[in-house]
C-alpha cells in the first residue's frame, strides 16, 4: 500500500502527461493507462480515496477517469 499522498500524486502526474497530448479522449487514455500499468489494489485505493473526500485533490482527467477504470 502506497501513502495516499503518492499515490495521488502519481494519478495527477499521468494526467498531466495525457493533458498535454492532442485528441478528445484524454480521460480515456488516463483510464487506460491505469488499467495496463495500476494494479487492481492501487485503482481500488485511488477510487476510495476519491469517494473518502480526496476527490477535490485530484485532477479533473483522473476525476473523469475513475468511473472507467
Amino acid at each position: 500500500m502506497l501513502p495516499e499522498k503518492k499515490l495521488l500524486r502519481m494519478a495527477n502526474q499521468i494526467a498531466t502527461f495525457f493533458a498535454s497530448q492532442p485528441g478528445p479522449d484524454k480521460a480515456e487514455r488516463v483510464a487506460a493507462h491505469l488499467k495496463d500499468f495500476w494494479g487492481p489494489e492501487m485503482r481500488a485505493e485511488l477510487k476510495a480515496l476519491a469517494r473518502s473526500g480526496h476527490e477535490r485533490d485530484l485532477d479533473d482527467l483522473v476525476r473523469r477517469a475513475l468511473p472507467m477504470i
